[in-house]
């Protein structure tokens, strides 16, 4: 019966997000966010931390679904935004990593339901004062051998090649603005959901 109760729990250090920080270097909590993943029959729950790591908000990693999984979040407290970014694709049909098609910020409160469509990467960062907590819906399988680490349905290495999304989030003037990140060539289509662009 508890035979995965130790693979339910897994964060997010501080050493790993620095692959995904617009400043790597800058100090941070020595976990960024916490998730309970609950594998097919229960919802996951992540909860993240409030602050800002050199000047960044506090965010999850990021991710693109391998194949044509489809995600829901459900935001239980707190306040933050999520970001979904498609990327572009070369003549062949091979994903580029650093061509965005479509790129699109949400506002996220209690209450809000947010879709993930298959082919999109995300990522959601805490913005509020206090905690900020999700649940949704993504698959966990819990036979694989690190399924609270590197769930195999998920797809972190682009993310980490890019060193992050699109753009970060900093706080400015005490509210969330947008930064580029260089390492990205194109983005052809952007919704920032009012969010200024800061140099």
């Amino acid at each position: 019966m508890f035979e995965f109760v130790d693979k339910h729990y897994a964060s997010r250090p501080h050493e790993r997000m620095r692959e995904v920080l617009m400043n790597p270097d800058a100090p941070g909590p020595s976990i960024h966010y916490h998730m309970i993943r609950g594998g097919k029959d229960q919802r996951n729950i992540t909860i993240w931390e409030p602050g800002v790591v050199g000047g960044e908000y506090i965010k999850t990693y990021g991710h693109y679904h391998v194949g044509n999984m489809d995600e829901t979040y459900h935001v239980l407290l707190g306040e933050g935004l999520a970001f979904l970014q498609l990327r572009a694709k070369d003549s062949s049909g091979n994903d580029l990593d650093d061509v965005i098609e479509e790129f699109k910020v949400i506002h996220a409160k209690p209450g809000d339901k947010i879709y993930m469509p298959p082919g999109y990467g995300h990522l959601l960062l805490n913005t509020g004062k206090t905690y900020f907590a999700t649940s949704d819906n993504g698959v966990v399988n819990f036979d694989e051998t690190t399924p609270q680490k590197l769930p195999g349905q998920a797809d972190y290495e682009p993310v980490r090649r890019m060193r992050g999304f699109a753009y970060y989030v900093i706080e400015k003037n005490g509210a969330p603005a947008l930064v580029a990140n260089k390492n990205y060539r194109e983005v052809r289509k952007a919704d920032f959901a009012g969010l200024p662009v800061s140099a």
